[in-house]
């Protein structure tokens, strides 16, 4: 019976895998026609990343390569960081219409601490706007603006005999995210033989560090031959140039010096056409696949991974996308729960350690109020004796005052009521013991007393004298 089976069923495998010929024609093979017209209705994104130092061509090659001069910002050597500028260009080619994307980096290399994270954040940034497009409900791929590098154009300086520790750690690190395709640019400043040299070394240096740079493919008959030998000038040597100069009796791309003309489009003189031929002609459909397939599709399986989603569980059954995400919905209340009673306990601490602090300050307050209060009360008490002192010494002095002056007024009545004598030195000697007296009697009084008192009743005295004298 098994065996019946299974030889029914290798016999309904066989006819469903039968190849048939058409009696006539049916018109399916118009298939890649409709879809020709369809994609060139809709338009083709190209998108390319120019990274490299500044002023060492980057602009003026894009312009070259598309044999039109963009309006590009000219950048200084000043930048204090990296950054990178974008620019969208519609360009249409017969019935074809493209959209350039040409991506700058402008600041790279200029300074010591340069570095290449700028770059990676950027092309991150693609990535994760597409894969933001693409789990939506609704989304719209189709019409949708893709920003993701296809092709980087990494700029070496002709000067040196091979690559920067930069260049080498750089291109390390975008191996995995762009489709690196180096380039020399300025070549028209070193001799063959150097530049032979300088492409020679700087392969060896990439293949002796593992750097993978995009390889044009083998694998298409139709363009295996001239992507094979292609993959063999890598890295081209470019140079590029808008302006018309005159050789012979025509006008073409290139540089004049002194010594001649270097033409741009002239594969004896430099890699140009062979970077325009693949990267334009050739392989720009590879370039975009390579984009999607690879490098993009590791960014999302990572970021995917990252979530916790997975292809199969730990017992080889099929993945569900329901339960991964009831699982990580868990777990992410279970780390919010977590956080939230992190958070209430070290509210609660604080509130603790703030309370202790103000208790503190305030004991510290009442101390210092009392203290104030202890030093007022002792200064007022204080107040209070000397007052009390002064006072006493006011009376006393109101006493001797008013003793003082019954004293003097009866002696001056008493100096009036004597008979006035003729003669005159009897008066003078009366005089002088009235004047004696008085000096006497203000000494008693005014012992204990300040010395200013005594010198007022002593100036009184003498000027009381000086009447009676006169008198």
């Amino acid at each position: 019976m098994d065996v019946a089976i299974a030889d029914l069923h290798s016999v309904t495998s066989a006819e469903e895998k039968r190849s048939l010929e058409l009696g006539g024609h049916v018109g399916f093979n118009s298939l890649p026609c409709q879809l020709v017209s369809k994609l060139a209705a809709r338009g083709f994104g190209f998108n390319i990343l120019c990274v490299g130092e500044t002023g060492i061509g980057k602009s003026t090659l894009v312009n070259t390569l598309f044999g039109r001069p963009f309006e590009n910002e000219e950048a200084g050597h000043y930048e204090d960081r990296v950054r990178l500028r974008s620019q969208t260009h519609e360009l249409q080619e017969n019935a074809v219409r493209l959209r350039l994307t040409v991506v700058h980096t402008v600041g790279f290399g200029d300074q010591i601490n340069n570095d290449y994270k700028p770059i990676l954040d950027y092309l991150d940034a693609q990535f994760e706007k597409y894969l933001e497009e693409e789990l939506k409900i609704r989304r719209s791929l189709a019409d949708y603006d893709d920003t993701r590098i296809h092709a980087c154009l990494y700029f070496i300086a002709p000067n040196g005999h091979s690559l920067k520790a930069l260049d080498l750690v750089t291109m390390k690190k975008l191996e995995n995210k762009v489709n690196i395709i180096p380039v020399v640019a300025k070549a028209d400043v070193v001799s063959k033989s150097d530049l032979k040299n300088l492409k020679k070394n700087i392969m060896n240096e990439l293949l002796s560090y593992g750097v993978q740079i995009y390889q044009f493919p083998t694998e298409d008959e139709d363009v295996a031959e001239i992507n094979s030998s292609m993959n063999s000038c890598l890295p081209f040597a470019v140079v590029g140039s808008t302006e018309d100069v005159k050789v012979g009796n025509r006008m073409v791309k290139g540089r004049l010096y002194p010594w001649g003309a270097v033409q741009v489009e002239n594969e004896d003189h430099c890699d140009l056409v062979k970077l325009r031929e693949m990267l334009l002609r050739v392989n720009t459909e590879d370039l975009r696949e390579q984009t999607h397939s690879r490098h993009y599709e590791l960014y999302r399986r990572c970021k995917l991974e990252e979530m916790g989603f997975k292809d199969t569980g730990p017992d080889s059954q099929s993945f569900s996308l329901q339960e991964t995400y009831e699982a990580k919905r868990k777990e992410f209340f279970r780390e919010l729960q977590h956080k939230e009673e992190s958070m209430r306990q070290m509210f609660v601490n604080k509130v603790k350690e703030t309370e202790a602090e103000l208790k503190e300050k305030e004991k510290e307050l009442h101390e210092r109020f009392e203290q104030l209060k202890r030093v007022h009360h002792d200064e007022k008490k204080h107040l209070e004796e000397k007052r009390r002192e002064l006072e006493e010494e006011m009376n006393a002095f109101n006493r001797r005052k008013v003793a003082a002056e019954t004293l003097m007024g009866q002696a001056l009545q008493g100096c009036s009521q004597q008979p006035l004598k003729k003669d005159k030195d009897k008066k003078n000697k009366s005089l002088l013991w009235v004047s004696a007296g008085l000096l006497s009697l203000c000494r008693k009084l005014c012992v204990g007393l300040p010395i200013f008192i005594y010198l007022f009743f002593k100036e009184k005295t003498k000027k009381m004298y000086k009447r009676l004298v006169i008198v």
